[in-house]
């Protein structure tokens, strides 16, 4: 049976007077899988997303989490379904209109959280506000989130100067300087060892005590664990 549309805003905990900073109702996701047969990644998903907490998606390598994060984030289209941001369906907006509100909204750090090599730590956490000639204003903001992840004294060093682990604290401070009310997160533990797993851990849910909504994407049963919610995808 399919679900009208305030039926599934029910569901997941919406009411007319709180908008979620995001909510996927009903998410199908679709590819050509050769053969004439359809390659189903996800199937009519539903999540809401309270300010302050933390979703995590769980499960394996290629069970369809980072293509529910590019969706959440505006960044690819669901073959059926609608993304709600603040309570406004992007379905209703513009191609422009969709990127402008990413840009506000939506932050987004991609498995391997990749880094300007040529540029330092305090340049690469600025790079979303040279857009909008908001870099000097933004400059103090920067020291502070670098300052936040635990970086403040190597602002000034490049990424191969970096650890991974720093790396990755890097390409978070880099989300949150637009002033991010939601950030999405792809594997941020992949490839890090305990310790440095623990600090990305940490300030992740350090986030969420800003107000700040944290959807991610991770195999990593520590992070699963702290999450205030989770999905496995199978």
């Amino acid at each position: 049976m399919i679900e009208e549309p305030q039926t599934r805003a029910e569901k997941i905990g919406r009411t007319a007077d709180h908008a979620m900073p995001l909510e996927l109702r009903g998410i199908t996701i679709r590819y050509d899988g050769g053969g004439g047969e359809p390659l189903v990644i996800a199937e009519d998903f539903d999540l809401g997303l309270e300010a302050g907490t933390m979703h995590c998606l769980a499960g394996r390598s290629g069970s369809g989490k980072t293509s529910i994060l590019t969706v959440a984030a505006g960044l690819t289209l669901p073959t059926s379904g609608e993304v709600l941001w603040q309570g406004d369906s992007l379905d209703e907006m513009t191609d422009d209109e969709i990127a402008d509100r990413r840009r506000a909204l939506i932050g987004y750090v991609d498995q391997g959280g990749a880094l300007i090599d040529g540029m330092s730590a305090l340049e690469n956490v600025l790079l979303p506000a040279v857009p909008d000639q908001q870099v000097e204003a933004k400059t103090e903001m920067a020291k502070d989130l670098l300052d936040l992840v635990g970086l403040g004294r190597r602002m000034r060093h490049r990424p191969a100067q970096l650890s991974g682990g720093e790396r990755q604290r890097v390409a978070i401070a880099r989300a949150l300087i637009l002033g991010t009310k939601v950030l999405v997160v792809d594997e941020p533990t992949a490839s890090l060892d305990r310790e440095h797993a623990n600090q990305i851990i940490g300030i992740l849910k350090d986030t969420t005590t800003d107000g700040i909504a944290v959807l991610v994407a991770s195999h990593d049963q520590e992070l699963i664990k702290v999450a205030d919610s989770r999905t496995m995808m199978n």
